[in-house]
């Protein structure tokens, strides 16, 4: 490799880091700024120009934390985001396999069922949502709630785990069928562990789609079961916007999802690479 092809190499490698670097950037600034705003005195967050040199203070996530109904809607967003990701993960992966291997009846049907679901504009889908909940009175109901959520995480995880099924060569079920297992041994116990990875990365954005939903959250809803992306504009009023609050229970809402996305970054990454290499 001549010097000057070298050179122009690094320069473009440098170009790419730069921008990258710039795009991170671009997208942390909002995130940084939230939680810089969560731990500025009172005083400093209205400091105009904005200032960086400050003492820290905790008392805006006690002044959130104390403030009537958002510890429950935190709680109600836990249970709320936990259940329907479980219960879509216990649906998606068997359906999304039987998609992907499987020949039965109404399959293109079912299939384009579920593409239209994930197609769907959910404005449009709120209002029928909200009578069906009201004529089954599960309106403001943990219940009523999960089971909305799943018709937009379901579909979502499913054909996000189809993609990974089909990456699965239909050889290692054909070996487990030699030596006598059956097709839900082949499935549970070859199939399954080579898809791990890709549950994960499944599991991670259908937790993220529920836990940041908002608006079937704020219509369907009640007193009960408010989540905590509802109860966070209690701080916004037309008199007075509590920013301090707001941006630590901002910021608190943020933390779930950044600590499951660590703990899981192992399993993210070796599913975003499924399929990529073929040995």
């Amino acid at each position: 490799m001549t010097p000057t092809r070298t050179n122009r190499q690094r320069a473009g490698n440098a170009l790419t880091y730069t921008l990258l670097l710039g795009a991170i950037l671009i997208w942390a600034f909002p995130v940084l700024w939230v939680v810089l705003t969560s731990i500025k005195p009172r005083t400093d967050i209205f400091t105009n120009p904005p200032t960086l040199a400050f003492v820290p203070t905790l008392d805006h996530y006690e002044a959130a934390l104390n403030t009537r109904g958002i510890i429950d809607s935190i709680r109600n967003s836990l249970i709320i985001t936990v259940a329907s990701t479980v219960f879509a993960i216990v649906v998606a992966v068997p359906a999304a396999y039987a998609f992907a291997r499987l020949r039965f009846r109404f399959k293109t049907h079912l299939s384009f069922y579920t593409l239209f679901m994930q197609m769907a504009p959910p404005i449009g889908l709120l209002v029928p949502y909200f009578f069906a909940l009201n004529r089954l009175r599960l309106l403001d109901t943990y219940v009523g709630l999960i089971v909305i959520y799943l018709s937009f995480t379901l579909p979502f995880s499913i054909w996000i785990m189809i993609t990974y099924f089909l990456d699965v060569p239909k050889e290692l079920e054909e070996a487990a069928a030699v030596d006598g297992a059956s097709r839900f041994a082949a499935f549970l116990r070859i199939v399954v562990p080579q898809v791990r990875g890709g549950i994960a990365v499944t599991a991670i954005f259908a937790f993220i789609n529920a836990w940041n939903e908002f608006l079937y959250a704020v219509v369907l809803t009640g007193p009960d079961t408010q989540t905590v992306t509802v109860a966070i504009f209690g701080f916004l009023g037309a008199s007075e916007s509590r920013w301090g609050p707001f941006t630590a229970t901002g910021t608190m809402i943020m933390a779930p999802v950044v600590v499951v996305a660590l703990i899981a970054q192992k399993q993210i990454v070796r599913g975003l690479s499924l399929g990529s290499v073929k040995g």
